[in-house]
């Protein structure tokens, strides 16, 4: 999608940031990262080896965070918030927005239901208007609001950084994948092959 496109230069503004940065301007960073309105991946900023001068230190829970915006949700979030530095409103929006990328990385058909539970927005109005303007004028998703279904059909959407261990499970679906087609391929060519063979001895 473009905004893929778009946030390249971007995250290697801040890779190269970071590179030079210490202690609070790391800090810093991350909050300014992870409020940043274009930016929708963070493995690669996550992967400076500068970065890692916090842990161990008091603001080593800004590394969570980032770690949280880099593969995590809202939930995720909540679930660990007694231990993680308290969101700005941007933040909070970003992280919502993240959420509706994981939960259309397996669903095309959201939920209403699914996306205020998930998201913790009160009502369908709020809903719809997150939806809209956070999320489909943003470009990070394409799809459209299904009022009578209660739904949020996703037609496409942008990706998330790779979660460990989930580059394995992408490898074995591509496998799977190539085999299944491939056995169709030789499928057709066998049954062309026999119309041939059908054709000529009649």
């Amino acid at each position: 999608m473009e905004i893929e496109q778009k946030q390249a230069p971007i995250i290697e503004q801040f890779i190269q940031q970071a590179s030079t940065l210490n202690g609070p301007d790391l800090v810093k960073l991350i909050v300014e990262a992870t409020s940043h309105h274009s930016l929708f991946a963070f493995s690669d900023i996550l992967s400076v080896p500068n970065l890692h001068q916090l842990q161990g230190t008091e603001s080593s829970m800004y590394i969570d965070l980032l770690r949280v915006f880099a593969y995590g949700t809202w939930t995720k979030y909540k679930s660990d918030a007694a231990h993680l530095p308290e969101l700005v409103p941007d933040q909070a929006v970003k992280l919502k927005q993240l959420s509706v990328l994981t939960l259309a990385e397996t669903n095309k058909d959201l939920s209403y239901d699914q996306l205020m539970a998930e998201l913790e927005i009160a009502n369908v109005r709020e809903l719809e208007d997150f939806l809209i303007n956070e999320c489909i004028f943003v470009g990070i998703v394409k799809g459209k609001l299904n009022p009578l279904r209660r739904c949020f059909e996703v037609k496409l959407a942008a990706g998330r950084d790779v979660r460990p261990g989930q580059l394995e499970n992408i490898m074995l679906r591509l496998t799977n994948w190539y085999s299944s087609v491939s056995s169709f391929f030789f499928h057709v060519i066998y049954l062309i092959l026999s119309c041939k063979s059908d054709l000529i001895c009649s």
